[in-house]
């Protein structure tokens, strides 16, 4: 089997709300959050419809400015306090493990990137048991950074030496997962289980779908 074919086609994962089912923690630790900040409490259905990346940019579609850099830091610092404290009680999206394993016994490859911090992702994905089912594992490594996912994929790609762009099907919850997805040159499938609306998601473009098995079955049919 030649190098091509072996990475014929490329997975690139998305984390949270995609492999981990962390919706219900998120809005949660949102809604907890807000709460500290004097902010009004939030519904999933308008959560997945306001949300966007930048996350300053949710807050702004929330409160009707973007927050000061100060107000930033203690927005996301009162999430994340929040989030971390209901992460570990999260588990993987049904199937998800027996798909990633399916597509490693195939011969297929496939990579798992995420705009969550690096440190505290890598040993998340290990304790759910599908760290070996990854070419690799890149969190954010820039705690302060709030950019998305455009130039975090092209390192991401860069260090996947021989898996070329086009070969390549990003799999995520969200606009920003597809914006980084052509950015490369790659293509995207969406999943609405995950920070936005069904809706939201079709404005992108790209095949929306409603489980992580049809989006491997898309992500088939697109390289």
């Amino acid at each position: 089997m030649g190098k091509r074919e072996k990475h014929g086609k490329h997975l690139v994962w998305d984390w949270n709300g995609t492999l981990l089912d962390d919706i219900g923690a998120v809005i949660g630790a949102t809604n907890a959050a807000f709460a500290e900040l004097g902010l009004d409490q939030i519904t999933l259905d308008q959560y997945r419809e306001l949300y966007t990346v930048p996350v300053p940019k949710f807050y702004e579609r929330l409160m009707g400015r973007l927050p000061t850099a100060d107000e930033w830091t203690v927005m996301d610092g009162a999430f994340h306090r929040h989030y971390w404290q209901r992460a570990e009680g999260c588990g993987l999206t049904a199937g998800a493990a027996e798909l990633l394993a399916a597509r490693q016994a195939s011969g297929f490859t496939q990579s798992l990137l995420s705009l969550a911090p690096h440190e505290e992702l890598v040993p998340l994905v290990r304790r759910h048991g599908i760290a070996e089912r990854f070419l690799r594992v890149d969190g954010r490594v820039d705690r302060a950074s709030t950019d998305g996912k455009s130039g975090h994929m092209v390192r991401h790609l860069a260090a996947l030496e021989g898996v070329p762009a086009e070969r390549v099907v990003v799999i995520g919850d969200a606009a920003d997962d597809a914006v980084a997805a052509l950015h490369v040159g790659a293509r995207a499938v969406l999943y609405t289980g995950g920070s936005h609306s069904r809706a939201s998601l079709e404005r992108v473009g790209v095949p929306v779908v409603d489980s992580l098995a049809e989006a491997v079955a898309v992500a088939e049919e697109l390289v």
